[in-house]
C-alpha cells in the first residue's frame, strides 16, 4: 500500500511552493518530549491535516510518525515520536523508548516541546537524550493557558540558561500562534540541499495505518478512564475499489472485562468508536468508508515482542 499524499491540487500548490529559493533547506526534524505536552498537537498543526492521534491520555501517540512540509524556502520532514516512558517497563515501552533514542540520531533538528511557565523532572530526563551535536530548539507550547503572560519572561531566560537552546519559541499548537515563528527557525538550521520528498507526499505512512489509528484514538477519547493503554488495533482487510473504502478492524484487549467495555451495553460503545472513526477516515481519505471492527482478547499483548512487531511496533 502506498504512502499517504496529498490531493491533485495541494500537491501542484505544493510544488509551486518549493521554487527558486536562494538557497533551499531540506531535512528532518525531530518533535520530542515528555508525555501530554502537545507533540502530535504541534505536527498536525504544522502538516495542516490531522495524522497524528491525539488525547489527553499519556501514551496516546506509540509510533514514530514523519509529516512532511513544504514552504518556499524549505522542506521539512517533521518526526512525531512517542512521548519519554518512564516509570515501569514493558515491551511496549521500550519499543516507544528505542523509537524516541532512534529518532533523535538520524534528525538534523531537535524541537524540545515543553509546557509554557513549567518545566518538571520528566522534561528533565528527555532534555539529557537530546544529543550535542545537533540543534536543539525549544517549543513553549500552552501559552494560550497561562494565566499572566508576565511568567513567560523569567521561564524563557532560566530555561535559555539551564538548557542553552538555539532558540525558545513560546506557541501554542492548539491556536497555531506563533507556530509559523517556530517553524522559520527550523528552517534555518536545517541543511542546504535539495528536496527529499516529492512535494505531494504528505507523510511516510499510509492509509492502512491510520485506519488502526483513528480507531485507537477514539478508544482513549471514548474509554480513556476505564480502559487507559490496554488496548492495539490491527487491520485485517484494507480493500479500495472506486470511491469505497473496505476496512475490517480487530480491537485487541487484555482480559474479557476490557472487552466487555470496549463492546459497551448492546453493543453501543463499538458502534460509537467505529462511528467516529470512520469519519476521520472519510476526512482524510476523501471517500466513502465501510468499516467492521470486532473486539477479541489477547492476553499480555504489551509484553509480547511478537504481537507489538505485528501490530506495527517497531
Amino acid at each position: 500500500m502506498t504512502v499517504l499524499r496529498r490531493n491533485e491540487r495541494a500537491a501542484e500548490s505544493a510544488h509551486a511552493t518549493m521554487s527558486q529559493a536562494a538557497e533551499f533547506r531540506a531535512g528532518h526534524a525531530a518533535i520530542v518530549g515528555r508525555p501530554n505536552v502537545g507533540k502530535s498537537t504541534l505536527l498536525n498543526r504544522l502538516v495542516g491535516q490531522k495524522i497524528s492521534i491525539t488525547s489527553r491520555k499519556p501514551q496516546t501517540t506509540r509510533h514514530r510518525i514523519c509529516g512532511i512540509v513544504n514552504t518556499p524556502r524549505a522542506q521539512c520532514a517533521f518526526v512525531d515520536t512517542p512521548g519519554f516512558q518512564s516509570g515501569g517497563s514493558n515491551a511496549l515501552r521500550g519499543m516507544m523508548n528505542r523509537s524516541v533514542t532512534r529518532t533523535l540520531a538520524e534528525v538534523d533538528v531537535v524541537v524540545l516541546v515543553v509546557v509554557a511557565a513549567r518545566f518538571t523532572a520528566e522534561d528533565e530526563r528527555v532534555a539529557e537524550l537530546l544529543p550535542k551535536a545537533v540543534p536543539v530548539l525549544i517549543a513553549a507550547n500552552k501559552v494560550d493557558r497561562l494565566a499572566r503572560r508576565s511568567q513567560l519572561l523569567p521561564y524563557i531566560d532560566a530555561l535559555q540558561r539551564r538548557l542553552t537552546p538555539h532558540a525558545i519559541v513560546p506557541i501554542s499548537a492548539q491556536t497555531g500562534h506563533q507556530v509559523d515563528t517556530l517553524l522559520r527557525e527550523i528552517e534555518a538550521h536545517l541543511p542546504a540541499q535539495p528536496p527529499l520528498y516529492p512535494p505531494d507526499q504528505m507523510t511516510d505512512r499510509d492509509e492502512r495505518f491510520f485506519a488502526a489509528e483513528f480507531i485507537r484514538e477514539k478508544i482513549f477519547r471514548l474509554l480513556g478512564d476505564e480502559l487507559p493503554y490496554a488496548a492495539a488495533v490491527s487491520i485485517e482487510r484494507f480493500a479500495h475499489k472506486g470511491k469505497l473504502r473496505s476496512i475490517h478492524a480487530t480491537i485487541h484487549v487484555d482480559k474479557p472485562s476490557h472487552k466487555a467495555i470496549v463492546i459497551g451495553q448492546g453493543g453501543e460503545r463499538l458502534k460509537v468508536i467505529a462511528s467516529s472513526a470512520r469519519k476521520d477516515m472519510e476526512a482524510l481519505y476523501g471517500d466513502k468508508i465501510f468499516l467492521q471492527v470486532w473486539v477479541k482478547v489477547r492476553r499480555g499483548w504489551a509484553d509480547d515482542a511478537a504481537q507489538l512487531r505485528r501490530f506495527g511496533y517497531e
